[in-house]
């Protein structure tokens, strides 16, 4: 008989889709269940039945995964921003090096690589130095925390194993000052109420930066917040304005209402100025592997000239300039470019050029001039490389490109356009910049192999 809503299932939990929920297979049909890790034995209630899967509702976990661990601290927040938590780290490694394996096979095409075991943490927890925390109103009571999977409703929290312990304290002084001062949650259907989602910006001395994201210009009673935050090592406090109904974070509109303009953090030996809205690696720590490798993979020396894709605030250019003789860095939002060349001056480089504008429009008008480089950085959004983009790497003909990507989904279909059009995948390293998620960043390097060879 086939299987209906309403039926009580039972199976192995064998794998995790790319949201990080459970996936059974029960008379050759996949249902996917939040909760629960590989190898689980579970009983699921089916709740929806689409055409090809099902989804259910975690009823019981009958035996545990023999690579389940017993937590030593509580988990306050939502499972669904941590669905691998309670999986043995080294596990969680494991699938992310066969998550990017799968992918460059079923998207790319491209199976016969050597692909590294994932680099992981010695210390996988308070990672995050960047958090984007939703606020809420559920029966007259404000929740402050992630949203369950596949679901718009908040876990209230009191603290996350993710972000270290200053954003954590910051959390409960909002929620103080907001009962205080009976400051609404913003309900996006209604467009009333002040506060959306709480941003904390950390750098690696534990100072903060606060981002509050309203509605509208609204912000009552923030001076007093100020007064009641001052305990802590706050650099700066923003209020962003976002009066969209999507379910994007941040707005355009940055007012400063205390403080410094930016956070100073570092990378390895460098410095970098953080304004409220540049991309910043999540996981610094991290992000000096991930560099390092870039680095060891472009085999770099002094007579290279080196393009720069998606640059953000220059972190990557400045960490190889001084290998190089020169690093042209290219980025869309003007406020990161701005921090960026801050942070030549900052780190005493002067052999970086960073331009503003789209990558898929200024690379090519920047090729089409004659400027021209031998090796090249990738390091685009989860969307991966614009067509154009991909187009102009193939007319520009670099010796190896370090492509650099969160997304491996994403990654495979762009590697999968650079292999045929000559290029040749020689390795590819997994870093895990987002420990207990299904999340994994990947560096692959490329080199062209020629017309023959594709």
């Amino acid at each position: 008989m086939p299987i209906v809503v309403g039926d009580i299932v039972e199976g192995e939990i064998i794998d995790f889709t790319h949201e990080g929920k459970g996936v059974l297979k029960v008379d050759n049909f996949t249902i996917f269940v939040n909760g629960g890790i590989i190898g689980d034995r579970v009983k699921a209630e089916i709740i929806q039945i689409r055409k090809s899967f099902g989804i259910g509702r975690l009823v019981e976990i009958i035996e545990s995964s023999k690579d389940r661990v017993e937590l030593k601290f509580h988990i306050d927040e939502s499972r669904g921003s941590i669905p691998l938590i309670e999986l043995e780290y080294k596990k969680q490694l494991e699938w992310k090096k066969k998550k990017v394996k799968l992918d460059l096979a079923k998207i790319g095409g491209i199976s016969d690589i050597d692909i590294k075991d994932t680099i992981g943490m010695d210390y996988p927890y308070r990672y995050r130095n960047h958090t984007q925390i939703p606020i809420a109103k559920e029966n007259e009571k404000i929740v402050i925390g992630f949203h369950e999977a596949g679901s718009n409703k908040i876990v209230d929290m009191k603290e996350s194993i993710l972000q270290p312990e200053i954003g954590n304290r910051i959390i409960g002084t909002i929620r103080e000052w907001m009962e205080r001062h009976h400051i609404e949650a913003y309900d996006k259907r209604t467009g009333k109420g002040i506060l959306r989602h709480i941003g904390i910006r950390t750098n690696k001395e534990g100072q903060a930066m606060v981002i509050l994201v309203t509605g509208n210009r609204k912000l009552p009673h923030w001076k007093e917040l100020l007064d009641m935050l001052r305990k802590e090592d706050i650099i700066s406090i923003y209020q962003n304005i976002n009066r969209s109904k999507s379910s994007i974070v941040y707005g355009r509109e940055y007012i400063k209402l205390f403080g410094e303009d930016r956070l100073l953090d570092y990378i390895g030996d460098y410095s970098f100025y953080i304004s409220p809205n540049s991309f910043f690696q999540v996981n610094r720590s991290q992000a000096k592997v991930l560099y390092d490798k870039a680095i060891e993979y472009l085999d770099l020396d002094r007579e290279d000239i080196v393009y720069d894709l998606y640059c953000g605030i220059g972190t990557m250019s400045l960490y190889m300039a001084n290998l190089v003789k020169k690093v042209y860095g290219i980025e869309i939002v003007r406020e990161a470019i701005e921090d960026a060349r801050e942070n030549a001056k900052l780190n005493k480089v002067e052999n970086v050029d960073f331009i503003v504008g789209k990558a898929e429009e200024v690379f090519p008008k920047m090729l089409n001039k004659g400027i021209k480089a031998n090796k090249l950085v990738l390091d685009p959004p989860r969307k991966g490389c614009e067509r154009e983009v991909l187009e102009a790497i193939i007319e520009l003909n670099p010796e190896r490109i370090a492509y650099i990507s969160c997304n491996s989904t994403t990654m495979a279909r762009d590697v999968k356009y650079l292999v045929e059009n000559g290029y040749k995948v020689e390795e590819v390293q997994p870093v895990d910049m987002f420990p207990h998620t299904v999340h994994v960043e990947s560096i692959i390097l490329m080199t062209y192999c020629g017309s023959e060879e594709k």
